[in-house]
């Protein structure tokens, strides 16, 4: 592999792994800077999740935009230099008003996926251009699981612990981009950058152009706004009810990760040419509704280590839904449909976190006197059952789903 290619991809495992490293020490880092009970600390996580995935939402695009006029390669460099001082920002914060500033310096400089993507395209061969793609694909889901395992491990005894490493992370491979990251685009295939057209939201127009598929879109989004109830509600669920420490929680949000890897690229493909994407796709919905009934009667531990890979596996029904909307388009429109879902799942990453810590927050406030920790889960339940009978609506009306 060339060397660029290999530095590209750890920049995007490096933001991914910012995601997650956050995650097993939200509770313990929160606390650190003053906010005493649990269901405050997990008000305030709603709002670090989400001004994170702000930052990204608004700056995807824009940073994107000004790779094409300034080039791949200062984008990224500049982009692993602000992340790497943010980590140490993060590291050191003392005030719950800093850590939320440095939570959407994060989300800003970690939008570099489309860059990145950009730079794969520029450097590889039509025909290498899916493995290119796939690579980056890959590296973001290591990330992904290897942020809570480090969060975990290094935060069980100092919350600030994972930050430090994740700058130590990010500054390595800025010194190392620096020395070989190449620039891949001509000045003369630059072009002019206007904040106007590099926009987020202008995503939302391209659904009236896509007919027929805003109903499986509608399933899709509230299917992605009750999926992001884990990320957002792990971590405080599980030490409220069960006593957890970061080290277990990292661990149980490793081990999530790796079974849905496996049910999503080998398990899911398999059902689908067994019983058909309809069943597949209504199979995975109901068994993902039963998991979070589960979890929000707040079982004892043995169950949820039950629930968790049961869980995991059912995800295979969100990319077989996927499947079945890019199917359902020419090939002129794929880019407009994974545009449209991709600023769908952005939302959701935005709503959800604030919507299921204040779940969280009334299931759990000590002054009414309420002991309710899995209320946010019987809120995504209640938005999973809604997504089940829509998809049940949708199957009736056009027929079966292939």
């Amino acid at each position: 592999m060339p060397l660029p290619m290999f530095v590209v991809l750890l920049t995007v495992g490096i933001d991914a792994i910012g995601v997650g490293i956050v995650l097993p020490v939200m509770p313990d880092l929160i606390a650190s800077t003053g906010v005493s009970d649990i269901a405050g600390a997990a008000l305030w996580g709603g709002v670090l999740s989400s001004s994170y995935a702000v930052g990204q939402f608004i700056c995807s695009p824009v940073l994107g935009a000004l790779s094409d006029r300034f080039g791949r390669r200062p984008v990224l460099l500049v982009s692993l230099a602000v992340i790497t001082l943010d980590f140490v920002v993060m590291a050191l914060a003392q005030s719950i008003w800093v850590l939320l500033a440095a939570r959407i310096v994060a989300g800003v400089a970690a939008a570099t996926y489309a860059t990145a993507l950009a730079f794969v395209a520029d450097i590889t061969d039509e025909d290498e251009r899916a493995a290119g793609f796939g690579r980056l694909s890959a590296a973001m889901g290591l990330g992904l699981v290897l942020g809570p395992v480090m969060g975990g491990w290094v935060g069980t005894g100092d919350p600030r612990g994972p930050f430090w490493l994740a700058a130590a992370f990010a500054g390595a491979n800025f010194v190392l981009g620096y020395l070989v990251l190449p620039e891949t685009l001509p000045v003369e295939r630059r072009t002019r950058f206007s904040l106007c057209k590099a926009t987020p939201f202008t995503q939302f127009r391209e659904i009236r152009r896509l007919p027929g598929l805003a109903p499986l879109i509608t399933v899709f989004g509230l299917l992605q706004v009750s999926a992001y109830v884990y990320p957002a509600i792990w971590a405080f669920y599980t030490q409220a009810s069960l006593g957890w420490e970061a080290g277990t929680i990292g661990l149980s949000l490793a081990y999530y990760g790796v079974v849905l890897a496996f049910a999503q690229a080998w398990l899911g493909p398999k059902l689908v040419e067994r019983f058909g994407a309809g069943r597949t796709i209504l199979a995975g919905l109901c068994l993902g509704l039963a998991c979070l009934i589960g979890y929000g009667t707040a079982p004892p531990t043995l169950v949820v280590w039950i629930l968790t890979p049961i869980n995991a596996i059912a995800s295979f029904a969100m990319p077989t839904l996927q499947s079945v909307m890019s199917s359902s388009t020419d090939r002129q429109t794929q880019g407009r449909l994974q545009g449209v879902l991709g600023s769908v799942t952005a939302v959701a990453t935005i709503l959800s976190p604030l919507i299921m810590t204040q779940a969280f927050y009334w299931g759990t406030n000590d002054e009414a006197g309420r002991d309710l920790a899995g209320a946010p889960f019987l809120l995504a339940a209640v938005l999973s059952a809604t997504a089940i009978i829509l998809f049940l609506r949708i199957t009736r009306n056009r027929g079966s789903i292939r």
